[in-house]
């Protein structure tokens, strides 16, 4: 892939969060780069650090890590430097990590081709760390920064702590620099009523190291300590939440809380530094909505749900529009063309211009998404009224399959189109000579196979469904009856022409029984399969609609 269509983050750590000019020039410095977008600046008073998050292709995160380096160089003054956060440098850390279509690898590299530059254009001590790092005895950040920049000016002297790039030598002004590869790092406060030395001691307590290899944490993947936050008048146990697929926020926070109640301390909400991925807000989201026996279906529900459950608002404001990375991305990408975001006037538009794409298949996506959605629609409107509170449990277990299907469907009005846009496109290849006719084939037929494999992918989500509108065909108040209605037979539509366009477009594929590479080893293709398991599932939406229809067409009340 191009490195162009490549997204990495940059989280770029400086030690000076108090005078504001310093801060901007350094913001000005990573904003002047063609390729780049600056999401967040982080400064912090008591910490006295700012942290930057930017996002752009590799070369452009480079040259922007590079032109933040430049700017702090004569700006920052370690000799006068004191603050709450452990620091070794003026540009203390420089994360790199993959956001979309990279991969660690990408990172890995990305990080020691800045470590070697930046060693090299300002003469600086580099350390690598997290997973640009092949020894194991300096790989964990704490463990170059132990001591700090006020115990580097003997260890960088020492073998073992020779940096990786850069002088072996000792530069006040400015300290060292750790340059790293590693997965999204959450960096998650909680705010304590208490001391700096009881926030310290809860830290221990939940940190993966604990207080030492006799006495570990209780949470994997997380380091921490306390500090007092004077701007808040308040302490703080600080984590670094360095997976949070293992250690999510919510986990962190519930931990911390049974600490506080040990201490008889309390806890006053957490705050969020920097940005962060969606999915871990989801994901704490889901773990509330379950312990509370909640039924939340909208994403923004929920992510209101989770900045209530963990007091993200108790420091400053927390707006996800501004701190949720997939939300920045999408409101700077500007207008979006896709399909399931058209006006319904220029999807009709659309379709019916003299073209074959979007045609049919997008119709069929769009038709098996409205039926979904008026299926949705006649459940939620049974659920939550007093008539039919007895109902609601059966409800919820109904209405959450209707409501993700509906979203996913929607999805597909713009795979299913780009996927037959791309078969059709490759039919118009050229073929001028036997290897570029052999190369035709086989890139037609893994179009075609891709095709089919969504069209059957839309029939398998469609068919998941039926049992759920079974059990709600009795049920649905009676207001929505027209409605439901409509929507089992949409669903009946979709399933018919997602089984005609399957039927007919696996009659082109081919067997290919020659391999035009070495290591391009293809076999034929099991036509029969694609149809076979299609009329399976257009036969079982038959006999379901059919069932339905006659459980629903009986109800009068």
């Amino acid at each position: 892939m191009n490195d162009i269509h490549k997204v990495i983050e940059c989280v770029p750590n400086f030690s000076e969060g108090q005078r504001k000019e310093v801060i901007d020039t350094i913001a000005h410095a990573i904003a002047g780069v063609e390729g780049v977008a600056l999401l967040d600046i982080d400064p912090g008073l008591s910490t006295n650090r700012t942290i930057y998050t930017f996002v752009g292709h590799p070369q452009a995160v480079i040259e922007a890590a590079l032109a933040a380096g430049r700017a702090a160089y004569n700006l920052i003054d370690m000799t006068r430097h004191s603050g709450e956060h452990p620091r070794i440098g003026a540009m203390d850390v420089v994360p790199f990590v993959p956001v979309q279509n990279a991969t660690m690898e990408d990172c890995i590299e990305i990080a020691r081709e800045f470590a070697d530059r930046l060693s090299m254009e300002l003469s600086v001590p580099v350390y690598l760390y997290g997973e640009a790092q092949e020894q194991e005895y300096r790989r964990d950040l704490s463990q170059i920064r132990e001591g700090e920049y006020e115990a580097l000016y003997s260890k960088i002297r020492k073998p073992e702590w020779k940096p990786d790039f850069g002088p072996t030598e000792f530069i006040p002004s400015w300290g060292a620099t750790c340059v790293g590869a590693r997965k999204f790092l959450i960096a998650y406060n909680i705010n304590l009523l208490g001391t700096k030395e009881q926030a310290h001691r809860i830290a221990l307590n939940v940190r993966e190291q604990g207080r030492g290899k006799d006495e570990p944490g209780k949470l994997k993947c997380v380091r921490g300590l306390g500090w007092w936050l004077e701007e808040s008048n308040l302490a703080q146990i600080s984590l670094n939440l360095t997976d949070f697929e293992i250690t999510n926020i919510h986990t962190a926070y519930t931990q911390c809380v049974e600490e506080a109640e040990i201490l008889y301390i309390g806890i006053c909400g957490s705050q969020i530094i920097g940005l962060i991925p969606l999915r871990p807000l989801l994901l704490a989201a889901e773990y509330f909505i379950q312990q509370e026996n909640l039924f939340i279906l909208d994403e923004d529900q929920k992510i209101r749900l989770v900045i209530q459950r963990l007091g993200l608002n108790s420091i400053s404001t927390f707006n996800p529009k501004d701190r949720i990375i997939e939300y920045i991305l999408r409101d700077r990408e500007g207008h979006d063309d896709s399909i399931h975001s058209m006006e319904i006037k220029e999807l009709i538009k659309h379709i019916s211009a003299r073209t074959l794409v979007p045609g049919g298949s997008c119709v069929t996506s769009l038709v098996a998404t409205l039926g979904t959605a008026l299926s949705t629609m006649s459940a939620l409107l049974t659920y939550g009224m007093k008539k039919w509170e007895s109902l609601e449990q059966e409800m919820r277990v109904i209405i959450v399959p209707l409501h993700v299907a509906t979203k996913t469907l929607m999805n597909t009005l713009d795979t299913d189109t780009e996927t037959l846009n791309a078969y059709l496109t490759v039919q118009k290849m050229a073929e001028t000579n036997e290897e570029e006719k052999r190369f035709k084939q086989i890139t037609e037929n893994r179009c075609l196979q891709r095709y089919l494999d969504v069209s059957l992918e839309i029939m398998r989500q469609i068919n998941e469904l039926w049992e759920y509108l079974q059990r709600l065909a009795p049920l649905f108040n009676i207001n929505t009856k027209a409605d439901f209605l409509v929507g089992i037979k949409c669903l009946e539509t979709a399933a018919y022409g997602t089984c005609k366009r399957i039927e007919i477009f696996s009659s082109s594929l081919i067997e290919i029984t020659d391999n035009i590479h070495e290591n391009d080893t293809q076999t034929k293709i099991p036509q029969k399969n694609y149809r076979e398991e299609a009329n399976t599932y257009f036969q079982t939406a038959q006999k379901y609609v059919q069932i339905i229809l006659t459980i629903a067409e009986c109800r009068n009340e």
